[in-house]
C-alpha cells in the first residue's frame, strides 16, 4: 500500500524535503511517496489537515498553528513551543510534535557548537523559536535569552514558556533529555537562568552572548534586514541562521564581516528530517526506518545537495 507524505507550507517550491525523504524510502524499498502542499489560503490548508488523507505531513510557515490545532495528542516539544511542524497519522490520530529545536541542536553539536555553560540569544517569539528555545536548554546553557521586536511580547512568551514547562516538571514523571549528556525537563527548570528582552533594551546582552541563534524569518525576502544591530557581533561568536537557500542574508554577511562563525539553517533541515524519520519508524512500526542517526543525515544531507 502506497503512504502519502507530504510538505505543507505557502511558498515550498524552494523545499528540499522532498528530495531528502524520498531518498531514504527509495533505499530501503519502502512504496512511500513524499511531495509538495503548496495551499495559499488558511481554510484550504485547514480542510486538508482535517481530510487526514496522509501517513505524515512536515508543517512549514505559515501553518504550525494549524497544524499544532489540528492534532489530537501532542507532545511536549509541540506544546511548549505553541505550534506543530510534523503530524503523524497512527491509525486516524494525528500526533504533533514540534522537531525545529532537536533539528537545530543536534545539527550544531555535530558542527562542533557548545552550549554547556554558555550564554545563548535565540531571536523571534514564535513557534520554531520556542521549539529551538526548549532544545538548547536541554544542552544546559548558563543562561537563555529570549529575544524580540517588542520586550512586553518577549517577557510573556518566555514567561508563558517558563510556567508551562514547570507545570509539565510539577505534574508528570521527569521527562528525559533526548541526548546523553542533556539535562532533563527537572534539571532544565532548576538549572538555567531564563531570560527575555528587546533587540534594543538588551544590546548588551547580544554583545556578551556566546551563541546567537536567528529563528526569525527575516532573510527569506530580498532586503531583509537582521534583527538587531549588528555592530555588536564580535570575534569568537557562533552566528546560526535558520534561514538557508536564499543567498547570502544581511545577518551572515554582518557575522562574517565580524569575524564570527556562522552557520546557516541547511543543516537543520537535514537534522530535523533525522528526527522525523525516527518518529515515523516508531508510529509505523516499519523496520525497514531503523537506520543509524549518522546514515541517515548522511543519506539526507546528499539529496538536498548539501556539503555538511
Amino acid at each position: 500500500m502506497t503512504e502519502h507524505l507530504y510538505v505543507l507550507g505557502h511558498p515550498v517550491g524552494h523545499s528540499k524535503s522532498p528530495a531528502m525523504y524520498n531518498a531514504v524510502y527509495e533505499k530501503v524499498g519502502l512504496d512511500w511517496r513524499y511531495e509538495l502542499m503548496d495551499i495559499p489560503e488558511k481554510a484550504a490548508a485547514e480542510s486538508f489537515l482535517a481530510q487526514r488523507d496522509f501517513l505524515s505531513v512536515n508543517v512549514t510557515t505559515p501553518y504550525k498553528p494549524e497544524a499544532f490545532e489540528a492534532a489530537d495528542v501532542r507532545a511536549a516539544s509541540a506544546m511548549l513551543a505553541h505550534g506543530a511542524n510534523v503530524l503523524a497519522n497512527k491509525n486516524g490520530t494525528l500526533i504533533a510534535y514540534n522537531t525545529d529545536g532537536q533539528g537545530c541542536v543536534s545539527y550544531l553539536e555535530r558542527a562542533g557548537v557548545k552550549f554547556r555553560g554558555t550564554s545563548v540569544v535565540v531571536c523571534g517569539t514564535g513557534p520554531t523559536s520556542l521549539s529551538i528555545l526548549h532544545a538548547v536548554a536541554q544542552t544546559g546553557p548558563a543562561e537563555l535569552i529570549l529575544m524580540g521586536r517588542d520586550k512586553v511580547r518577549a517577557r510573556k512568551v518566555m514567561r508563558t514558556y517558563a510556567d508551562e514547562l514547570g507545570a509539565l516538571v510539577g505534574h508528570t514523571v521527569d521527562m528525559p533529555a533526548f541526548k546523553e549528556g542533556h539535562l532533563s525537563f527537572a534539571e532544565m527548570y532548576r538549572q538555567v537562568a531564563f531570560k527575555f528582552g528587546s533587540y534594543e533594551t538588551s544590546r548588551q546582552a547580544i554583545a556578551a552572548a556566546d551563541v546567537i541563534i536567528d529563528a526569525t524569518p527575516l532573510g527569506m525576502n530580498e532586503g531583509d534586514s537582521a534583527p538587531f544591530d549588528t555592530a555588536l557581533l564580535h570575534g569568537g561568536q557562533t552566528v546560526f541562521d535558520v534561514v538557508y537557500g536564499h543567498g547570502e542574508t544581511a545577518l551572515a554577511k554582518a557575522a562574517r564581516a565580524a569575524g564570527c562563525r556562522f552557520i546557516d539553517g541547511a543543516g537543520m533541515l537535514v537534522g530535523q528530517a533525522v528526527v522525523t524519520v525516527n518518529i515515523l519508524r516508531d508510529i509505523s512500526e516499519e523496520a525497514a526506518l531503523d537506520i543509524p542517526e549518522d546514515e541517515l543525515f548522511d543519506i539526507m544531507a546528499r539529496a538536498a545537495g548539501f556539503n555538511l
